[in-house]
């Protein structure tokens, strides 16, 4: 049969399979380039095409062409360019080989890149929406805007998933070449000149680590402070970084700290760092976290639901590492499983989650610090502010101390709620609103809770 015949029958039948959009935009302009030795050669008009086709529709495709012609193929997906190149060489199987070679097509095996890590599901809030402006600008436009792109923060708050959601657009909407690495990988490869080969020289370690990091569009290494301390390698990379800028390749680095702090890199790697545009990833507030969270009980699909008081227990209490967040949920999950599928309430929260918690308890409490200086003040102690009593002398100090903590940190009901021998949060809330209120019409107290202040400090 005729390919162009087949493929006019092909596109008919599964056109009945599929909404009109999805068909227009992933079916429409394909062509069947030819049925070769088991393989179904088709031709697509972009990049993104062959992941997504070969992701979520190869079943499809192969079941219909079966149908069709009684025959199981093997896809192969190709650009209208990609063929012309083919047609120069002289095969389609000789074309496949050669650009596996440089990593075309199969971008992702030869990049390092986690296909799991993109723009889609990357949280976005106050604490990081300007890193993924940033991030998002250099994948639409790579080598063009702010190149160096440098992204620092503390561990834990989404440096690496950015990087990877940069490599992945790029490979997905262009023929580009992108290779992600650790600092520490570019040692060991850097390490490797040394190497001798069978005839006791070193020129195909040294060929093969300078097309690995030269021959490339995009560079993108993790963690470059762990460079510090290794001279040579700083050498190798200073020399690696101005080849490809010079060439306009896009540049892509992330540390714990900014450039100046780097004190350990040599100063002429830490000024080119600053030739871009320099972003910080901040701790994710509570909003942020909560977010963090919700979205990651969706994408686990748990059969037992989590309460939203156990999510905001989880964000005011874990702390600011977005994979110990996540990791809380799955340790909460496993808790539930373990003791007899138990309803996961905020009780068992807390005994699930106690020695997360306890891990970051000798850190600074800015809810205790309050809770202290208001004990003082009042004269009674902190387990009397903490505790069920509820006569007036204690009850009192007690709304007034989780109003301070309230309006001078940034911490949530749930979690002043906990600090407080475990109360909920509503009666958190309505101890708020009732200081909230007697300040203004009691002097008294308005004078109090100004003295308070000073002597809380900032906080």
């Amino acid at each position: 049969m005729n390919v162009d015949i087949l493929w006019s029958k092909f596109l008919t039948e599964v056109k009945e399979d599929l909404t009109s959009l999805s068909f227009e935009t992933w079916f429409k302009d394909t062509e069947l380039y030819k049925l070769d030795n088991g393989k179904a050669y088709i031709i697509v008009p972009m990049p993104i095409h062959k992941k997504h086709l070969a992701d979520n529709y190869s079943d499809l495709i192969l079941n219909h062409l079966n149908d069709i012609t009684g025959t199981n193929f093997e896809l192969v997906f190709l650009l209208k360019e990609e063929i012309e190149e083919e047609k120069k060489i002289g095969g389609v199987e000789e074309f496949q080989v050669k650009n596996e070679s440089t990593g075309v097509p199969n971008h992702q095996v030869q990049s390092n890149l986690k296909s799991k890590y993109t723009f889609d599901n990357f949280i976005v809030g106050n604490s990081n929406k300007f890193a993924h402006a940033a991030a998002l600008s250099v994948a639409e436009n790579p080598g063009n805007m702010y190149n160096p792109l440098f992204i620092y923060g503390n561990s834990g708050l989404g440096k690496t998933h950015l990087m990877h959601a940069i490599g992945n657009y790029i490979t997905e909407n262009s023929n580009r070449r992108v290779l992600y690495v650790t600092s520490d990988q570019f040692i060991q490869d850097f390490i490797g000149i040394n190497k001798k080969d069978d005839k006791g020289t070193n020129f195909n370690y040294v060929d093969f680590f300078k097309n690995k990091y030269r021959n490339i569009d995009v560079l993108i290494i993790d963690d470059i402070q762990f460079l510090g301390g290794a001279t040579q390698t700083q050498q190798e990379f200073f020399h690696t970084f101005n080849t490809l800028y010079n060439d306009s390749k896009q540049i892509i680095i992330s540390s714990d700290r900014s450039p100046d702090d780097l004190k350990l890199l040599e100063d002429r790697l830490r000024t080119r760092f600053c030739w871009g545009l320099t972003v910080n990833i901040f701790p994710p507030d509570f909003a942020l976290r909560t977010e963090i969270l919700k979205k990651k009980i969706i994408a686990g699909n748990f059969e037992k639901e989590i309460p939203d008081d156990v999510v905001e227990y989880i964000a005011s209490n874990i702390g600011t590492d977005v994979r110990q967040l996540e990791g809380s949920i799955t340790r909460l999950i496993a808790y539930s499983t373990i003791m007899g599928g138990a309803e996961i309430t905020l009780d068992l929260a807390i005994e699930a989650l106690k020695d997360f918690i306890s891990k970051g308890m000798g850190e600074k409490n800015d809810i205790q610090r309050i809770q202290k200086i208001v004990s003082e003040y009042f004269q009674i102690s902190v387990e009397d502010i903490r505790s069920k009593k509820r006569s007036s002398n204690i009850s009192f100090p007690r709304q007034i101390a989780m109003y301070l903590c309230r309006t001078m940190t940034n911490e949530s009901f749930p979690k002043i709620g906990t600090e407080f021998g475990g109360k909920d949060h509503t009666t958190v809330m309505h101890s708020v609103e009732k200081i909230e209120k007697e300040i203004k019409v009691n002097k008294d107290l308005a004078n109090i809770i100004e003295k308070l202040k000073k002597d809380i400090g900032v906080v």
